[in-house]
């Protein structure tokens, strides 16, 4: 996942695009990126990896030589961005939230033309600047976005900076969101409505699906309205997203509330205590909590000030240690107690399966889990949501084939929670896990907690319904 922060001011706008990319870090783990415009200096524009630091400090001393009225900021969890590039319709920065299926597509499509690419990440093209080259096949801006939502499989949210402001635009299915900020002598567009209180912006406009618009200092202009199909990814409310932050008018941390409250409902497990596997996963505990009457307790505490990001490092066993120093058991309150453990999800199991251990080494009774959406049966197609290179690395497709004994099998009833099947799985995972119980979210319940209609959420990764 990417997220990114845009504003135009009439006054310098510079403080305000730092602090407000700033709080779009949970989004990222390797790139990040400013960029800004002046008359005066023109583009400006530094790029640096978070791989060894935070966005905060690796751009303090950059800011103070930058100065502009319009500027963009992005966090990433690969390309560098924002890209910076000239066109026939003049120069223009550009930073993106997408994934693109078809990448190799595309690039032997301008290598056909006879174009050369100047960035690379990992390996292959940089998205971020094949998404500019799409962008520049157009007459104009609204035509070369046009074109993008047109080429690309997969997802692209994106934000311009021109010489004459700034645009932004939402992928065509709507699957990331970009709202737009306002306040006296600016605008702003970013991904989290988070990243706007702090600076005075109060949320003016949620963008629609395919929808473009230009920012200006005195507000915004739509330039193409919104498609009426959309499909939000429904992770957002679940994991993703920073809990005072809203989606569609939804705040984030109400729903976890109500997804805790629905793996409630007819749980007839009986605890000393109900926990959070920090962070996310501490909202549905509440909820949980709540709706069941049980103490609320933090049986694990983060350990953040020198452990804060666990997938900061790049080998798979550095990330595994730093996710096990960085969380500190309680024995006081985990031994010979019954718990009831709340986690946004179970992608691979390997975090959760040492926790679990941690938990029986520390003398508890039993640790029962309730994960706060359903089982992840097919792999994400839109957003960059799991490291997972395949999908053997899911926990439930690891399962099934231990249940199958091979690993072509069509995962449909496996995803029918009313199945025997999906009941084997599930207790396969469980005992996989080392767990005493184990309950998904039903897909139903996961939909009412958000509160839209269920056409209207990409729930791809728990039933293989959506489509580019």
């Amino acid at each position: 996942m990417s997220g990114f922060f845009g504003s135009i001011s009439k006054n310098d706008c510079v403080d305000d695009v730092f602090y407000g990319t700033d709080y779009h870090s949970h989004l990222g783990t390797k790139r990040a990126g400013i960029a800004f415009f002046s008359g005066k200096n023109g583009f400006q524009r530094a790029i640096h990896s978070l791989e060894d630091g935070y966005f905060r400090n690796k751009f303090e001393n950059d800011i103070k030589g930058f100065a502009g009225n319009c500027g963009i900021g992005v966090i990433s969890d690969s390309e560098a961005q924002p890209m910076v590039v000239n066109s026939h319709f003049g120069r223009f920065g550009v930073a993106t939230v997408s994934r693109i299926i078809n990448i190799n597509d595309l690039e032997e499509h301008f290598l056909k033309l006879h174009h050369t690419f100047s960035e690379t990440s990992q390996g292959t093209v940089n998205p971020t600047e094949l998404i500019s080259m799409l962008i520049a096949e157009g007459n104009d801006f609204v035509s070369g976005i046009e074109n993008v939502f047109e080429k690309v499989k997969g997802s692209c949210s994106m934000l311009i900076l021109t010489e004459n402001g700034i645009i932004a635009a939402r992928d065509k299915l709507g699957r990331t969101p970009v709202v737009i900020g306002k306040k006296k002598n600016a605008c702003a567009a970013a991904f989290e409505t988070c990243s706007f209180s702090n600076l005075g912006y109060e949320t003016e406009k949620y963008l629609g699906p395919g929808e473009i618009v230009k920012l200006t200092a005195e507000g915004w202009e739509q330039l193409r309205k919104p498609n009426v199909e959309m499909q939000i990814c429904s992770f957002l409310w679940v994991y993703y997203g920073y809990p005072p932050s809203f989606y569609e008018g939804i705040n984030v941390e109400e729903t976890r509330y109500r997804c805790g409250a629905a793996l409630a409902k007819n749980d007839p497990i009986e605890a000393d205590f109900v926990a959070g596997i920090p962070d996310s996963g501490v909202g549905h505990a509440v909820g949980y909590s709540h709706a069941r009457g049980l103490p609320f307790k933090r049986p694990y505490t983060k350990y953040t000030p020198t452990w804060p990001r666990s997938f900061m490092p790049q080998s798979q066993h550095m990330r595994e240690l730093v996710a096990k120093m960085k969380l500190l058991p309680n024995k006081s309150i985990i031994e010979n107690k019954k718990g009831i453990f709340l986690d946004d999800s179970i992608v691979r199991g390997t975090q959760l399966k040492d926790n679990v251990r941690d938990l029986h080494e520390a003398g508890i009774k039993e640790v029962n889990m309730r994960i706060a959406c359903p089982p992840l049966t097919y792999p994400c197609e839109f957003l960059n949501f799991s490291r997972s290179r395949s999908s053997m690395e899911l926990a439930t497709h690891k399962a099934v084939k231990e249940l199958e004994g091979t690993e072509n099998v069509n995962m449909k009833e496996y995803s029918d929670a009313g199945s025997e099947k999906y009941a084997a799985m599930v207790d396969k995972i469980r005992e996989n896990l080392g767990l005493t119980t184990l309950r998904f979210q039903k897909i139903e319940d996961l939909v009412e907690a958000i509160g839209l209609p269920k056409e209207k959420l990409c729930t791809h990764c728990f039933d293989g319904s959506s489509h580019f």
